[in-house]
């Protein structure tokens, strides 16, 4: 912004303001949900060489189940057990959701993920931009946090490509739905005609 102002005080300047092409960075992308498959794998390889720091939850279920109790010591019940995991694992999923530039939320089929929800929620209650992943078939039961997300996707190809596009404005080479697709200025021509 200083750099902005000081150039639009210049008085040889005509005009007050001018195009500043964006410094690069690195992106900040937080991956929650299932850790059963290889989806985050296939986002990150679709995007290699793009400017992206990845972050997630602890992928290790077990890890992630005993941190409590192995770093602060065994409790006698589950509950607590849970309890102590629980607000380790907080530290740093809190950490990086707060830190991140953008939030991908996946939902699998085989588990009810109520962490993931719970993430979605809190990336929706700081403002971050969400993105959700899941089978066309949970659309129904994530009505409410498809309706937060800034995109749904069904495949991790998809996330990659809103990705890539957010960082560079590429667009994919071959439309989702195929060669026979049809730009709306074609359809329409060009403007805001209804």
């Amino acid at each position: 912004m200083q750099r902005l102002l000081a150039f639009g005080r210049r008085r040889n300047v005509g005009r007050r303001f001018a195009f500043v092409p964006p410094q690069p960075r690195m992106w900040r992308v937080y991956l929650s949900g299932e850790i059963h498959s290889g989806w985050r794998s296939e986002i990150t390889a679709a995007v290699e060489g793009l400017p992206i720091v990845f972050t997630s939850p602890n992928p290790s279920h077990e890890d992630s189940d005993d941190c409590g109790a192995v770093i602060l010591g065994d409790e006698a019940s589950r509950p607590n057990y849970d309890n102590k995991g629980a607000r380790l694992n907080l530290i740093r999923t809190k950490t990086a959701i707060h830190d991140a530039d953008v939030v991908v939320v996946r939902f699998g089929e085989k588990y009810r993920q109520w962490n993931a929800a719970f993430e979605a929620g809190m990336a929706t209650a700081l403002g971050k931009p969400l993105v959700t992943l899941h089978p066309p078939g949970l659309g129904h039961a994530l009505k409410e946090v498809n309706a937060t997300a800034l995109a749904v996707c069904q495949d991790p190809l998809q996330v990659a490509q809103i990705l890539d596009y957010t960082i560079t404005g590429r667009l994919p080479e071959t439309p989702r739905d195929g060669p026979g697709f049809v730009p709306m200025v074609d359809r329409m021509g060009p403007g805001s005609k209804p």
